[in-house]
């Protein structure tokens, strides 16, 4: 088991709620029993040696819907599964909306999983979403990310894949 609640410094300012580390397993879990949840990935998916784009895909084949951010809807395309564009700020707003009906028209989502972001981008939305909605936010990233719910430690990259995969066999 990969454990990823170690680690946690802030390189950041923080406020009284700070995000729970979570290991995979766990994350996983929460994911799988979530009524809506939503993968929300950015760009950085794209940086290596598209590995993260392996596992994001892997992720959506689960039966997660997901929200591209930035440029990584390029990766998406033609891999056999059903990714939305959306400006990660705009979908910031959209999720604090109650009576926004979602990427697909079924209604509000109540888990927001989010991978392959700037922490210092991520950080910003996801203090909107932390302060103003009740939603429950997971950042599987590589930096730990205090503005989410939970969140992984900040990890080296051959660590944070193997998170990655245990995540993905707990879903």
């Amino acid at each position: 088991m990969v454990d990823t609640t170690k680690n946690t410094q802030i390189y950041t300012t923080w406020g009284r709620n700070v995000a729970k580390p979570v290991n995979p397993n766990v994350a996983g879990k929460i994911i799988s029993k979530a009524k809506r949840p939503l993968l929300v990935v950015g760009s950085e998916i794209l940086n290596g040696d598209h590995l993260l784009v392996e596992k994001t895909i892997a992720i959506a084949k689960k039966g997660i819907p997901v929200a591209a951010t930035g440029h990584s809807i390029t990766a998406l395309i033609d891999k056999d599964i059903e990714a939305k564009y959306i400006n990660v700020h705009s979908l910031g707003h959209f999720l604090g909306d109650k009576k926004w009906g979602g990427l697909d028209g079924q209604g509000p989502y109540d888990t927001i999983l989010f991978l392959g972001h700037k922490k210092y981008y991520l950080d910003q939305v996801l203090s909107g979403l932390k302060n103003f909605t009740d939603l429950k936010t997971v950042a599987i990233e590589r930096h730990f990310i205090q503005n989410a719910t939970l969140s992984f430690g900040n990890l080296k990259q051959e660590v944070h894949l193997e998170a990655l995969d245990e995540f993905i066999e707990n879903l």
